[in-house]
């Protein structure tokens, strides 16, 4: 992808009139002012992804006003957008995918020429819209009246009886990376940092919560029996930040800032695992700043939501399979929080560099995770991430472990994987190993507080940490090998393992089961952490006879019988298990195996246990087929659209 960069000054006066313009109430907000580099000049990179050319005209801040009908299965209504240009411009260029456009004017209701540009299937259709000339620090406002479609790949609408209560349907969204157009006509790059505002109208007996400040907690009566939520958001976010859910709702306080919202049957139990949350966010600004976006709370969905979190600011999405009943999943919580600074403040600028999002907040949930529970947890989970490292290592194209991917041509899913996360964090800790983590830390809160609400480009962040950290020290340049993580394949010869005592105990005793020296009941599983278990699961025999199964049936039997698996409740330790029953085609877990895969969507458990089915030919392919029919209904577009490609759709 070319590296050149477009750069356009954004005015001051225009970016506050754009902020003023959500106010929707006399209600105070509770986030605190901007800081001054939320309004400094911004640097576009070039976006592949997006049909905008934010150079020209750009989006600032988008009001919605929307009604969701759950019998068509829509939103419909506008989208009000305002849009600074440069001076005599005369066009701006939105991102949209599979939307049923009806209508554009102005404030005024005076109707713009607009065009549909060709379908493109990974980056949907430009919307270009012809305005009057802009002039200088001026704000045009456009309106979108437009509908969403059924099939709408950022929304998910569910039947009561997909839901907890069973009683009423439930929708939410999922914009990242660029799904985002799919309900929401603006400019679909991370790069263009929007404030947003919206009224979302919903059935009476049901709630509407946003990645935003809620105005009215309580709603307000609606024609034809409906509820109205308003929302506004002050902070710049990019738009995949922009996330709704509606549904039967309940929430729970955890104090003054903190709380869970979730289905009422599933309120005790998400209050009980996640009452240290208060904890986390305290840490995470002990470390590294305040936080700035007002509440930090949860929203636990039904089971269909694609990914374990999604850090949506102010409510962070969430699957139910991290309520374990045990607080050892929490770790999820604290990525989440993380992207509160890495991603949500400080944003990768294009999806080539995601791994400044999720590598720093991978490094910066660990250290959550030491600072709230402990060192030797926080070794375990740096270890168990590490070794998922090397196994994408061995398996991926050696250009796809790069840092800064290439993605030209591609869906930027295809760069969601354990590259950005673990090569970042672990990047992030040689230089913290190096440096010493006083100053390491230093580095990294400056780095926040210097790029806050901005778009973030790996040779920027290299621009910052040479000028704030190495500061000329050639000896230091030279031991950190910078470039070569961010730009080269692999890992640089500077990378160390981390190393755990505890889990080392568990290799012990993996050694000792998997070669046959002792029964499962001589294996500590009940003293054993979430982590350990996890650990001792993934152990492989080393070389060429890991691609061949390495236990026998009787040991399996007595693995699946002593520790009880069939009944096991924690779907990290699932999983693991699941994997070692499809790699020796053992028949009696196929129904704990079917259960799990028809029982929730997260695309990070589907989708290896789908390929694993699938790799195992005549015995794995007709139970692939035959669960995947009865599960994709149930399963959210972002799964569907990464297993489709496996097993391929069922037919109607």
């Amino acid at each position: 992808m070319s590296r050149a960069r477009l750069l356009i000054m954004v005015s001051t006066a225009a970016l506050l009139a754009a902020v003023a313009a959500c106010g929707q109430s006399d209600t105070k907000s509770d986030m605190p002012p901007l800081p001054a580099s939320a309004t400094a000049p911004v640097t576009f990179e070039r976006d592949i992804h997006s049909w905008a050319q934010p150079a020209i005209a750009r989006v600032n801040h988008v009001d919605l006003d929307l009604v969701a009908d759950f019998t068509a299965k829509t939103l419909s209504g506008t989208a009000t957008l305002d849009v600074t240009g440069e001076p005599g411009a005369t066009q701006v260029i939105l991102d949209i995918k599979n939307l049923e456009i009806r209508s554009v004017a102005d404030d005024k209701g005076n109707p713009l020429q607009f065009a549909l540009g060709a379908e493109d299937p990974i980056k949907g259709q430009a919307l270009t819209v012809t305005v009057p000339a802009f002039e200088p620090g001026k704000v045009q406002k456009i309106v979108v009246t437009y509908s969403t479609r059924p099939d709408a790949a950022a929304l998910q609408w569910l039947t009561p009886a997909q839901t907890a209560g069973g009683r009423q349907p439930f929708l939410f969204s999922q914009g990242q990376a660029i799904l985002t157009r799919t309900w929401v006509p603006t400019q679909d790059s991370p790069g263009i940092r929007q404030t947003y505002s919206a009224k979302i109208t919903v059935p009476e007996a049901l709630t509407a919560v946003m990645s935003a400040e809620m105005l009215t907690p309580d709603g307000e009566r609606a024609a034809d029996g409906m509820h109205a939520y308003r929302f506004r958001m002050t902070n710049p976010v990019p738009p995949y930040l922009i996330a709704l859910a509606v549904g039967d709702l309940k929430f729970a306080s955890e104090g003054a800032r903190v709380g869970v919202w979730t289905e009422p049957g599933r309120l005790d139990a998400a209050k009980a695992e996640f009452s240290e949350m208060g904890q986390l966010v305290d840490a995470a600004e002990a470390l590294y700043g305040p936080y700035r976006w007002g509440r930090y709370d949860l929203l636990i969905l039904p089971p269909s939501f694609p990914f374990g979190g999604m850090e949506n600011p102010r409510l962070t999405f969430a699957t139910p399979t991290v309520v374990a009943g045990d607080k050892s999943l929490v770790s999820l919580v604290a990525h989440e929080l993380a992207h509160s600074w890495s991603g949500n403040l400080v944003t990768n600028a294009t999806w080539a560099d995601i791994w400044l999002n999720e590598g720093t907040t991978t490094y910066f949930e660990n250290r959550i995770m030491e600072a709230v529970y402990g060192r030797d947890r926080a070794l375990m989970l740096q270890v168990l991430g590490w070794n998922d490292l090397q196994s994408s290592l061995a398996d991926m194209a050696p250009l796809d472990t790069r840092l800064h991917v290439d993605l030209d041509g591609r869906d930027p899913d295809d760069g969601l994987n354990d590259i950005p996360y673990e090569k970042g964090a672990a990047f992030l800790r040689t230089i913290e190993r190096i440096v010493g983590r006083e100053r390491f830390d230093a580095w990294l809160k400056g780095y926040f507080e210097r790029n806050a609400f901005r778009p973030m480009t790996a040779g920027g962040f290299l621009v910052d940490i040479r000028a704030n950290l190495v500061r000329g020290d050639s000896a230091l340049e030279r031991e950190l090998q910078l470039d070569n993580w961010v730009y080269q394949p692999g890992l640089p010869s500077n990378a160390q393992a981390p190393v755990s005592t505890a889990l080392t105990a568990v290799d012990t005793a993996a050694d000792a089961f998997f070669a046959d020296k002792g029964p499962a009941s001589a294996i500590p599983w009940s003293g054993w952490s979430t982590q350990e278990r996890q650990h001792f699961l993934a152990w492989r025999p080393e070389g060429a006879a890991a691609t061949r199964p390495w236990l026998t049936n009787a040991q399996l039997a007595d693995l699946e019988t002593t520790l009880n698996l069939r009944a096991e409740g924690n779907a990290e330790v699932l999983f693991q298990w699941l994997q070692i029953a499809v790699a020796h085609r053992y028949q009696p877990a196929v129904p704990t195996l079917e259960r799990f895969l028809t029982s929730q969507g997260r695309r990070k458990f589907v989708l290896p246990l789908y390929t694993s089915l699938w790799g195992q030919g005549d015995w794995g392919r007709p139970i692939a087929t035959r669960v995947y029919a009865t599960a994709r209904p149930g399963y959210h577009p972002v799964t569907t659209g990464s297993v489709d490609n496996v097993v391929g759709v069922p037919a109607a």
